[in-house]
């Protein structure tokens, strides 16, 4: 969704593709690869993140380094889907730290979940504290995942909106 403030043009959308494939890329760095000067392209860069194009930057921690670990997949379907059972389904499963994503979707089921646990008994606890909860869910299928051959930590930026101008 664009922002209010300003419209992007396609500098803007190709200093966001390179600063989400390298956060810590140098403004000099930059700058050179979208063809600025140095300055104007800082000037560019701060003013995305005050528009809150940019909302942060972090590291990519390779978690198999760290010990075993398991990824899990969840579709939840609720018993009733008045606004409220939402907010409540919600609010409980944003206070869970396994749960990395949370998806409302159209179709068969309402909620996408992924979970990232240590282990299938790990997550076997957590899921049933989650049913514990009486948020309201009727039924859920799990998804253990065997093996992840692509996992982007970027969007195709300048393919979705270069031609925005």
């Amino acid at each position: 969704m664009m922002h209010d403030a300003f419209k992007l043009d396609r500098i803007d959308i190709r200093i966001l593709s390179h600063l989400q494939r390298n956060g810590r890329v140098t403004n000099v760095d930059l700058a050179d690869a979208i063809g600025l000067s140095p300055s104007p392209c800082l000037i560019r860069v701060k003013r995305l993140e005050k528009a809150g194009f940019i909302t942060g930057y972090g590291a990519h921690v390779q978690l198999e380094k760290l010990g075993p670990m398991q990824m899990v997949f969840t579709q939840v379907t609720l018993s009733d889907h008045r606004r409220e059972d939402f907010a409540k389904f919600e609010a409980a499963i944003r206070n869970i730290s396994e749960v990395v994503e949370c998806h409302l979707v159209s179709g068969g089921f309402d909620y996408l979940l992924k979970f990232v646990t240590r282990s299938v008994v790990h997550y076997q606890t957590i899921i049933e504290e989650v049913l514990e909860q009486n948020i309201n869910i009727e039924k859920y299928f799990s998804y253990i995942v065997i093996k992840s051959p692509v996992i982007k930590h970027y969007y195709p930026i300048e393919k979705l909106y270069s031609s925005q101008e």
